[in-house]
């Protein structure tokens, strides 16, 4: 290597976003393994990652993001880049992210138009080797705690039980639905305050596990096991059959918490208007998927909402309202996929059929970089990319 390349980092645009990309703990992880590391200024500020702690870790500090995007061989963000931002980026530039590939169209065109290679965490495959990237187990395990914080916080009760000379104050009755990543977190930190809490869902591996954490699990007999250890969308009728199960459990609980979010898609509606109304007065909900409809149908990203005598609150973005450590999790998960494409990089060989970009040729024969890739070189290789487009998606590294 003749001389370092340069990741970008620049300040992230979306309204209520906090986290950073890149930590200061990442840049010296990344200035260690040979890179440069370039942030805008006050790119961790909503994080509580000063200007100067980026400096004392070796970063370089830009005034704006052009300048910070200038001869960047790779560019780090939590939330897809804007158009804008491409346009500023150099032809050929590597995008590390959370990035949904069906849109939208503008952007998915510019990336294309820039030649640029985009990677998604949303895609990632669920393998053991890729377990040190998983940004989305590492970003859900800080919202199933939020999650349960913020319904501890809500509920007019008491979540463990309290024995005073003024009586006893029985746990508060909370109901999780969905026991992967978020939701394991979620009930944990509901034990640790006390509550009698039991737990939902359609995969038969769920039961076991929140068990494990001391729920109850609700067995509602209806099973949809999918690939990669995930539960599959539910039929119409499967979930009419899940919902009217489940509705004498919603009217026991004093507080529900939902988690049940697909990558890309719509979130299932879990609970009906009708199922909140039964619950007791006082009682709440916390949607952790309002952000992609929510789990409610009663639910508004953001806001609370009156339902009968319960209160249905959509948490918007739960991972970036804790951002210190949402951003520390989410480097080293952006570290990790960094040093995976850069020592599978062939920079002395000429391009095969993988994308020739500021990291050299890529090795598609990977299963995580392919699987992770959304456009590459400029080509949309993920087929709703593809889709959204209006193209044949391409194909890389023997898979599609």
């Amino acid at each position: 290597m003749n001389s370092p390349m340069k990741v970008a980092v620049t300040a992230e645009t979306l309204a209520g976003e906090s986290r950073v990309a890149v930590t200061p703990e990442g840049v010296k992880a990344l200035i260690g393994a040979g890179w440069e590391v370039s942030v805008e200024t006050g790119a961790g500020d909503g994080a509580f990652f000063a200007d100067s702690d980026y400096e004392a870790a070796g970063a370089q500090i830009t005034d704006d993001a052009r300048s910070c995007l200038s001869g960047a061989a790779l560019l780090a963000t939590v939330q897809p880049a804007s158009r804008n931002l491409v346009s500023m980026a150099d032809r050929g530039i590597v995008t590390v992210g959370f990035f949904d590939p069906g849109g939208p169209l503008e952007v998915l065109q510019a990336l294309a138009d820039a030649e640029a290679t985009v990677f998604s965490f949303d895609l990632l495959p669920r393998i053991s080797r890729a377990q040190s990237m998983d940004a989305l187990s590492s970003q859900a395990t800080v919202s199933g705690y939020r999650a349960a914080l913020e319904t501890a916080g809500r509920l007019g009760r008491f979540f463990p039980m309290l024995m005073t000379a003024a009586g006893t104050i029985p746990p508060a009755r909370v109901l999780v639905m969905g026991v992967g990543v978020a939701g394991l977190q979620a009930i944990a930190t509901a034990r640790r305050l006390g509550a009698a809490v039991r737990a939902y869902d359609v995969r038969a591996a769920a039961k076991e596990e929140a068990e494990s954490l001391g729920a109850k699990f609700v067995d509602t007999g209806i099973r949809a096991e999918g690939a990669g250890g995930y539960a599959r969308e539910l039929t119409p009728e499967q979930l009419a059959a899940a919902q009217d199960a489940l509705a004498g459990e919603v009217a026991r609980s004093d507080a529900v918490i939902t988690t049940a979010a697909v990558p890309g898609r719509r979130a299932p509606i879990l609970l009906t208007a009708a199922m909140v109304e039964r619950m007791p007065p006082g009682s709440i909900v916390v949607d952790m998927a309002a952000d992609s409809g929510g789990n409610c149908e009663a639910t508004v990203s953001g806001r609370e909402v009156l339902v009968g005598r319960a209160t249905v609150f959509g948490m918007a973005n739960p991972a970036s309202t804790m951002p210190t450590h949402a951003s520390v999790l989410y480097s080293r998960n952006v570290v990790s996929l960094i040093r995976l494409l850069h020592s599978g990089a062939k920079r002395t060989e000429p391009p095969t059929d993988g994308a020739a970009t500021g990291l050299g040729n890529l090795d598609f024969d990977d299963e995580i970089v392919a699987g992770a890739c959304v456009i590459a070189g400029g080509r949309p290789v993920n087929p709703r990319a593809a889709q959204t487009l209006g193209v044949q998606p391409d194909t890389i590294g023997g898979r599609r």
